[in-house]
């Protein structure tokens, strides 16, 4: 997956920014990662992930 804006590629950071996440707050695990530009910043803070969720209604 990349940036919506920017087009980076950031889809190799989601587990890491998770994990990083939990233990130290967003902020500092998108420091850490070096994410800087606002837009990559705004994608990983506004995702929402549902992929659990939905996976519990999947049609057989």
């Amino acid at each position: 997956m990349r940036c919506f804006t920017c087009g980076k590629p950031i889809a190799h950071l989601w587990e890491e920014f998770k994990k990083l996440k939990q233990e130290k707050g967003a902020k500092q695990a998108l420091d850490e990662l070096k994410i800087e530009r606002y837009c990559c910043r705004g994608v990983f803070l506004g995702h929402v992930d549902l992929i659990e969720i939905v996976g519990r209604y999947k049609h057989a």
